[in-house]
Order: structure tokens, then C-alpha cells, then sequence
């Protein structure tokens, strides 16, 4: 494969499926970003990914059970970054990380 070949295959402007799940990783890495940082300090670290689905809901990936626990009392500030991201997020689900 020539290298201009592999270049547009990673292209996420030239429309092809890798391109597709280029521009899907960076939405779901911005919307992390925007999640962790909506939330205080202390909670560096809790957050692995985060995606929100087509009904609206906003699953996020805790990186412990522990952490887990504590972010479900945060569904609130999770919405509001999510909604103050311009994303249209009415509930939230935590998940654990299963790595």
C-alpha cells in the first residue's frame, strides 16, 4: 500500500470507515475531557471514556468500582458538562472499567 494510500485511509476528512471511527474516538475523547472537567479536582483519574448513545443516554466508564460509587453521585454535574458540551445527554449510566 502506497503511503499517500495509507495517509487517506486514516484521513478522517476522506470519508472512509476508518475515518468514521477516527472522528468518533476524538468526539468520545473531547467528551471525557468535558466530563472530568465539570467535576472537582479530586476526582482526577475516575474517568476512563465516556460516549454518549443516539437516545440521549450518557455512558461513562469509571476506572474502579470505587470510583464508580462515587461518580453516580455526580450524574448531575456529568449531564450538565455533557449538556454543556452542546450534547443533547438526558440520563447517565456509570459503568466499571473491565480491565
Amino acid at each position: 500500500m502506497a503511503s499517500n494510500e495509507l495517509k487517506n485511509l486514516l484521513n478522517p476528512n476522506a470519508g472512509g470507515d476508518l475515518g468514521d471511527i477516527v472522528n468518533r474516538a476524538r468526539k468520545m475523547g473531547d467528551l471525557t475531557r468535558a466530563l472530568c472537567d465539570g467535576l472537582p479536582e479530586e476526582f482526577t483519574g475516575a474517568i476512563i471514556a465516556a460516549n454518549l448513545r443516539e437516545n440521549g443516554d450518557l455512558v461513562v466508564i469509571a476506572s474502579s468500582s470505587a470510583w464508580a460509587s462515587r461518580l453516580r453521585f455526580e450524574t448531575d454535574s456529568l449531564l450538565a458538562a455533557a449538556r454543556g458540551a452542546g450534547l443533547n445527554a438526558t440520563t447517565c449510566r456509570i459503568r466499571v472499567s473491565q480491565t
